[in-house]
């Protein structure tokens, strides 16, 4: 009885140890890309075939972009990239494709600034806003007694 129990602890703290995977995004396939023929696919052909597109050029609509990644978590560590799949596909003017390509290379991880933006005014602490309203107020000038008035 010692001997399953051991057993099955075992496993248990064992299986605790399965790294995560994700996959993000579309992969396409080879055969994918080759339904997609350049000069004749439109816009429409191409969502049909490959669904909607990842993310779009940032200053004009004729490229779109498909970005497919695959990762794995370790324990507490930060989750690595085990497998990428970029490709772009650019319309011309009237909208049919004009070329869908691999995109080769390494991405660029540009960090978030975390900085404050400095605004005019005065740092108070908590005694000057505390204090800094003393003798700021209006005397009663009537003679009802109410304050203000």
């Amino acid at each position: 009885m010692k001997k399953m129990i051991l057993i099955a602890a075992s496993l248990l703290v064992l299986s605790a140890c399965e790294p995560v995977r994700s996959t993000n995004g579309v992969f396409l396939t080879q055969d994918d890309v080759m339904a997609i023929k350049p000069g004749i696919a439109t816009r429409a052909d191409v969502l049909q075939a490959l669904g909607t597109p990842t993310t779009s050029a940032v200053f004009d609509d004729t490229t779109w972009y498909y970005v497919g990644l695959k990762t794995r978590k370790d324990a507490f560590f930060d989750a690595k990239v085990t497998d990428k799949s970029v490709y772009e596909v650019k319309f011309d003017e009237l909208g049919t494709v004009s070329s869908v390509q691999q995109v080769e290379g390494e991405a660029i991880d540009v960090p978030l600034a975390r900085r404050k933006t400095p605004t005019s005014g005065h740092d108070l602490t908590f005694a000057q806003q505390l204090l800094g309203n003393l003798g700021r107020f209006n005397k009663s000038s009537s003679a009802t007694g109410t304050p203000g008035l």
